[in-house]
């Protein structure tokens, strides 16, 4: 990352290669000043965080890494760290190879941490739809993290989301708030390690599949 770069996502010119990108401002927040690296909000919704990942210029050893909330499918409860090993959604998916020792390294750390496919929409998912994904493996949702994995090319390390909400327990739900602070604190605690597992890991290339709309 370029040093203008930086200054524009609010790292230093000699911080980590590693940029961490969060779609939320809640979720920008919670990671500012929790690592040395930079946060960049990126927006909500695939266009939106595609079109700002796009715009930052990666070096050959920048590593993005996402990092933010997201829904569970099945069994997936809130409070789930959920490592993603591939990210689909209607145009195809995008594969990320370093997911298993991520999550192992999480683990370690003492986090629940599950491995899985996150389906990605450029809408809030509900019940209905949750239970089809949930058919199709799919262990979680957002809204951005393919958009993103697309637009940061080979580079992209890593995702990760937290879990608030499920079909069971919705957003619209007397119980969001708290969840969605647990989260985020959650989000905080755990963004030291995968920073540091992105900065010392080869570059693990995702594998990017296809099919028209």
């Amino acid at each position: 990352m370029s040093a203008a770069a930086r200054r524009r996502t609010g790292g230093a010119a000699t911080g980590s290669r590693v940029l961490l990108c969060a779609p939320l401002r809640c979720e920008a927040v919670a990671l500012r000043g929790a690592t040395g690296s930079p946060v960049l909000r990126t927006g909500l919704g695939p266009w939106r965080s595609a079109r700002r990942v796009a715009g930052v210029p990666l070096g050959p050893e920048d590593a993005p890494v996402l990092l933010g909330l997201g829904g569970g499918v099945g069994d997936t409860g809130p409070g789930a760290v959920v490592v993603v090993d591939e990210d689909r959604d209607e145009a195809g998916s995008v594969r990320l190879p370093g997911a298993a020792g991520l999550a192992e390294l999480l683990r370690g750390a003492g986090f629940p941490v599950l491995v899985g496919p996150v389906a990605s929409a450029d809408h809030l998912v509900g019940g209905v739809e949750r239970a089809a994904q949930a058919t199709t493996g799919v262990v979680a949702v957002d809204m951005e993290s393919a958009a993103v994995a697309r637009s940061a090319g080979d580079r992209l390390c890593a995702v990760v989301r937290v879990v608030v909400d499920t079909a069971r327990t919705p957003l619209l739900h007397p119980r969001t708030a708290d969840r969605g602070l647990r989260a985020l604190l959650r989000l905080r605690r755990l963004a030291p390690a995968v920073t540091a597992w992105a900065a010392s890991s080869r570059r693990c290339r995702p594998a990017t599949t296809d099919h028209p709309r």
